[in-house]
């Protein structure tokens, strides 16, 4: 039989793709790709045609075997795509390291950059060669033999010890379970938090409820249990994740993966020229250097610091004066602040969940999307999906021509890595059989619905769908036609959340609210009281969640400033330890195990790089605040934003689309006053 991942043209037959296609269907691509190469790097000419499309065709054609696998490893894992999956991982390594230190490869892009035809190519031509150049560097593409072999030995660890620490979290997150019999237990836990339990434990076949560390699941009782001993079991076996503590202490245990992980990046810096993992991260970013990063990270927590505790200490003196609450743990943290929230501005989650059922706010947010861009968002039936709950949309300008393709997996399940994420299925590319258009997968773990009863999304839910959605139109809506610049591709990681940052703010305004909710029983829209009620919470606790994420983003970014010698056993609990120390004003036990959960920097990219969600928020505040100068759906502010920030994808730097968008560079006033943080 032939293999589905390598006789696809178009979008991948998900239905025909199991694990055993896998390692084969790979292990044919690279023969076939290696062969190629041994043909290009002789005598080959230097010419875009002859040398840069070649390459294009030879990526594409391993991306379009190797992204499926990639796919169905994070949403319907299994132990046979899990082995099937870590059986390439070592062979991609070795495969694209041996690319980037390809010196026939790296003279040939030198060439094109050196050659008459330089000032001929278009800007996407040319940052696709400066890029390329520049990875070959970060490749080791210079080194010594025995310092190349060295480096491609290194990589392929790391692909290892990366996919390693994202199983053992996905594991440890569904090894346990707390079933919950006395419904007393349960008071203060929302009815939809308790039906979608009571299935959990019938699934199961256990009487009463289930409650598991999916995070609809955790969140509902962490926020909302009145029994303290829940929250506390709960935030003990959440925060204990895949480390050496908890109530599967050291079966899925991340800690000697994250110190190998730290040591091996550290010999990458080193190997290519740089000081630290921190500084070899920055070569593809928009800050330059450490001391930049540090000085915004620092900058931020000094604005921040006297209204966090202040907005501690209200919380606390709240938890005294309500229960007789002499010190809060962290487990009281958000059941507290749910209830101050509550008690301040008459709303809570849980009040806002009716109006927001989730086909109300998928389509709601297309008919967002539609009056800021003209592009429409058709269902295609009968799509072949890798899951009952998954839609596939094709995506028409206002000319009624395709521009792309979009798939929507929205529900927590087994087997489905935690979080919401975007990734790219198919690039933009054109060829001489025409323009390919791109594809992207849109991925969260939304409540499911229960019996009859629809799945109902908190406000912070619907946010995070216009988050993905806006990474998703930056791939679908690009007008690049070379893969490795178009889209999301060639982006710098600190500027691409500047799409899905922007995208969230029309969640917040009274126009698109007025789209995305519809009451699930009487389809009222959100009640304008209400709303201004959501409006006057928005920056409830707006310090301590700062604070939050500038301690994620400092651990991260001082984790890799370090030699490899400082790296020891202990090296990440010292280095969070003395971050919190600094900076936190909340709670925290010496049992939490944070780090060994933070998949965002051990195995999803953004190594000394987190501080990019708040580098990012600062752009797009101030992208956003054009729309509020003219009209927050003026049509001519949003084609613009389309056809530079959306439109050019990875082909000019960031910097460099900012302001051909906003005709100035970026500052700081539209964040501070989004976040409510004194100028």
């Amino acid at each position: 039989m032939s293999n589905p991942l390598l006789s696809c043209d178009g979008l991948p037959p998900f239905s025909r793709i199991h694990a055993e296609h896998i390692e084969p269907a790979v292990d044919a691509v690279l023969v076939e790709n290696r062969a190629v190469l041994a043909q290009m790097t002789g005598d080959t000419p230097a010419s875009w045609d002859g040398f840069v499309e070649p390459l294009q065709s030879l990526d594409e054609r391993l991306h379009r075997a190797w992204s499926p696998a990639v796919h169905l490893n994070a949403v319907m894992n299994s132990a046979a795509i899990r082995k099937a999956y870590n059986s390439c991982l070592p062979k991609l390594s070795d495969y694209a390291t041996a690319l980037g230190q390809n010196q026939a490869l790296q003279h040939g892009y030198a060439a094109l950059r050196n050659g008459p035809e330089w000032s001929g190519y278009t800007p996407a031509q040319r940052k696709l060669i400066s890029d390329a150049l520049r990875d070959f560097r970060l490749s080791g593409v210079d080194l010594p033999a025995a310092e190349k072999s060295r480096f491609r030995g290194i990589m392929q660890q790391l692909c290892m010890l990366e996919a390693r620490f994202e199983e053992n979290l996905l594991d440890a997150t569904h090894g346990w379970y707390r079933q919950v019999t006395d419904a007393r237990s349960a008071n203060g836990i929302p009815q939809t938090a308790l039906a979608r339990a009571r299935h959990e434990a019938q699934l199961r076949q256990l009487d009463g409820y289930v409650f598991t560390l999916d995070y609809p699941s955790y969140s509902a009782v962490i926020r909302h249990a009145d029994d303290r001993g829940l929250r506390q079991e709960m935030y003990y076996a959440y925060s204990t994740r895949a480390s050496d503590r908890g109530p599967n202490a050291g079966r899925w245990d991340n800690g000697v993966i994250m110190r190998d992980i730290l040591r091996l990046r550290h010999a990458v810096a080193v190997l290519t020229g740089f000081g630290n993992y921190s500084e070899y991260s920055l070569a593809s970013k928009m800050l330059g250097t450490p001391q930049e990063v540090l000085t915004f990270l620092t900058g931020l927590v000094d604005r921040c610091r006297a209204d966090g505790q202040r907005e501690f200490a209200e919380l606390a003196e709240y938890a005294r004066a309500r229960d007789g609450l002499h010190e809060l743990a962290a487990w009281d943290m958000s059941y507290y602040a749910e209830k101050l929230k509550q008690q301040r501005y008459a709303v809570s989650t849980e009040m806002l969940r009716p109006y927001f059922p989730v086909e109300r706010v998928r389509t709601g947010l297309f008919a967002v999307m539609q009056r800021l861009y003209g592009i429409k968002l058709l269902e295609i039936p009968g799509a072949d999906v890798w899951h009952a709950d998954v839609k596939l949309y094709e995506i028409r300008d206002e000319s009624g021509a395709r521009c792309g393709r979009l798939y929507m997996d929205l529900f927590a399940r087994p087997g489905k890595r935690n979080g919401a994420w975007m990734d790219d299925a198919l690039s933009r590319r054109r060829t001489s059989q025409g323009v390919q258009t791109p594809v992207a997968y849109l991925t969260c773990n939304f409540p499911p619905p229960v019996s009859d009863s629809p799945s109902l999304l908190s406000h912070d839910e619907v946010l995070t769908l216009f988050h993905e959605f806006g990474h998703c139109l930056h791939h679908l809506l690009t007008q690049v036609d070379y893969p490795a610049v178009a889209g999301i591709n060639g982006v710098a990681w600190d500027a691409v959340e500047l799409p899905s940052q922007f995208h969230e703010n029309f969640a917040w305004t009274r126009e698109g609210l007025a789209m995305v909710s519809g009451h699930y029983q009487t389809g009222e829209p959100l009640p304008a009281a209400l709303y201004q009620k959501m409006l006057d919470a928005r920056r409830f606790h707006a310090a301590l969640s700062m604070l939050t994420q500038l301690e994620y983003a400092l651990f991260d970014f001082r984790l890799h400033l370090r030699a490899g010698t400082q790296i020891d056993s202990e090296y990440v609990a010292r280095t969070l330890a003395s971050t919190r120390r600094e900076l936190s004003v909340l709670p925290v036990p010496e049992w939490d195990r944070f780090a060994h959960s933070f998949s965002h920097i051990f195995a999803g990219g953004y190594a000394a790089g987190y501080y990019s969600y708040l580098w990012a928020e600062v752009l797009a505040a101030d992208a956003y605040a054009a729309f509020e100068e003219t009209g927050i759906f003026n049509r001519a502010i949003g084609r613009r934003f389309m056809d530079t920030i959306l439109g050019q994808g990875g082909s000019r730097e960031a910097m460099e689309l900012f302001v051909e968008f906003r005709g100035r560079e970026p500052t700081l006033d539209a964040f501070l006053k989004l976040n409510g943080i004194a100028a």
